[in-house]
């Protein structure tokens, strides 16, 4: 955590939402019940910047960032997390935060 605040330059309210999913479930339905859990009105997505360490599942992330773009207008901010090199056992560290917003700008301009 200080390393999101050393980046940031705030301390961010965290939101532990558990990922553990039921892999017969659709992905769609899945994805909008973990965005359910953050509680956040209409307003708050809409207003409050977001930062997120997506789940580890692949297509669960991704079509949470579909949900997540669909309520707030946006892409999150994204924790990237990478294991220590030569850690026992495997500790990880925060590596960067990516601003998927600005991502995706910067590529429009690429089309």
């Amino acid at each position: 955590m200080a390393r999101i605040v050393e980046i940031v330059g705030a301390t961010p309210e965290v939101r532990a939402i558990e990922s553990q999913i039921d892999r017969e479930r659709p992905l769609a339905v899945v994805a909008a019940e973990l965005a359910d859990r953050a509680s956040l009105t209409p307003d708050e997505w809409q207003t409050i910047p977001l930062l997120i360490n997506p789940p580890a599942l692949a297509p669960l992330a991704v079509a949470l960032l579909a949900e997540i773009h669909g309520r707030s207008g946006q892409f999150p901010a994204m924790v990237n997390i990478r294991p220590i090199a030569g850690s026992i056992p495997t500790r990880y560290e925060v590596a960067e935060i990516l601003n998927l917003q600005a991502i995706r700008e910067e590529a429009r301009r690429r089309r």
